[in-house]
Formats: structure tokens, sequence, C-alpha cells
């Protein structure tokens, strides 16, 4: 049978206690940089009977997986006049959650002939629940909540986009 020395138990017992102690001190928590909007674009609503413009927003654009899974989260605050517009390849039913998602939205489904097909309106932050399309979708617009129901927005009412340089 082996003994160890007592030196080297205490030195051992001193260099964890000592890890220890500066593993409590330093919190293990991890910051997340906030977010901030970068115009991308611009994009105006119309009212469908009378193609008025209802209004115009700077928008960032999510065209890429990445920038689309990623949305708006982590953000704490976004204008009135600013939004995210995500646009797909296709158009289909699209479903969206509010995960990591810190300000309420309203939600605005719209197809390829640019044209709204329906709303998920206030949005909840950091509900996971599935906010579907109700209706096939080629883009997403995520603004501020309340701002579909201040604007009027309906079922049918166009859009148009463009992106930066």
């Amino acid at each position: 049978m082996k003994f160890r020395s007592l030196p080297f138990i205490v030195a051992s017992s001193l260099f964890f206690g000592v890890v220890t102690l500066s593993c409590k001190e330093k919190p293990n928590k991890i910051e997340q940089a906030e977010v901030q909007f970068k115009k991308e674009g611009e994009l105006s609503l119309f009212k469908k009977e009378t193609d008025t413009l209802i209004k115009t927003l700077n928008i960032e654009i999510a065209d890429n997986e990445y920038e689309r899974q990623t949305g708006l989260m982590y953000r704490t605050s976004m204008e009135d006049n600013q939004g995210m517009l995500f646009v797909f390849e296709d158009s289909r039913p699209r479903y969206f959650y509010m995960k990591n998602t810190k300000i309420p939205l309203d939600l605005i489904f719209l197809d390829d002939n640019d044209t709204i097909v329906s709303f998920q309106e206030n949005a909840q932050p950091l509900n996971e629940n599935t906010l579907p399309s109700n209706a096939a979708a080629k883009y997403v617009l995520e603004i501020n909540a309340g701002l579909v129901e201040k604007w009027k927005l309906q079922v049918g009412d166009s859009f148009s986009y463009s992106a930066n340089n």
C-alpha cells in the first residue's frame, strides 16, 4: 500500500481550494449583446381598393437560412417605422414562433403576388407556440404589435419593397 506524503496532500488541497474559490467568484453568465437595427431596404404598404400608400417602413431583410432562423431575437425594441421582411424562395404555409424574441410583434403573411394573405397579431414575447400563416406565403413582415390595427391593414392590401445595394 502506498501513502502520499502530507505536503502533497496539503498542496493538492490548497490548489483545489483556490480553483473552487476562483470559480465561485466569477459568474458563469453569458451576456447577449443588443442587436442593432440595420436598414437594408424600404417597404411600402398599399390599400387594396385605392392603391393608396398606407405606410413606408425601413426594413431589415432576412433572406438566408441563418437570418430567417434568427429574425428579431434578442432585440429589446424596434421603432414603429421599422420592420423585418423574411424572404423565402417559394410560396407555402409558414410557421413562426417567438423564441428569444423580447418584443411583441404583429406578423403579416404575404404571397408571391405581393398581397397580404393573413396576420398573426400581438404575438407575445418568448412564446414558443406556433404562429401559422393559414395560407401560402412567400414573405413575412414583422412589425411592432398593434400596428396592423393602427394602420387598418386588411387581407388583400399589397406591398412593394426595394433592397439597398
